[in-house]
């Protein structure tokens, strides 16, 4: 989730995850997938910041569980289908 500020002041959470779309026009309007709108504080600019380190984030997050041996994937019996199951986060040498 992501913390903006409404035009008018309270601040609320989002999950970035919902936004379609966001316009400068020329206050900040955020569209989510089913259509509701927000007016917030920030910039554009700025809100695209927000949600770009919200992505940086949860990929730094998961790739530090897996590489520190903290999170394991549920077996399912055999190594090769566990292997299948593994999300790369870093492009591989060929």
């Amino acid at each position: 989730m992501i913390l903006l500020t409404r035009l008018n002041g309270p601040e609320f959470a989002l999950n970035p995850d919902l936004i379609e779309r966001a316009d400068q026009t020329p206050d900040t309007v955020i569209t989510l997938v089913d259509g509701t709108k927000y007016i917030i504080a920030e910039s554009l600019s700025e809100f695209l910041g927000l949600v770009r380190r919200y992505r940086a984030e949860l990929i730094a997050d998961a790739e530090i569980l897996v590489s520190s041996g903290t999170h394991r994937l549920p077996s399912t019996g055999s190594a090769e289908s566990d292997q299948a199951r593994v999300v790369r986060l870093h492009r591989q040498e060929r």
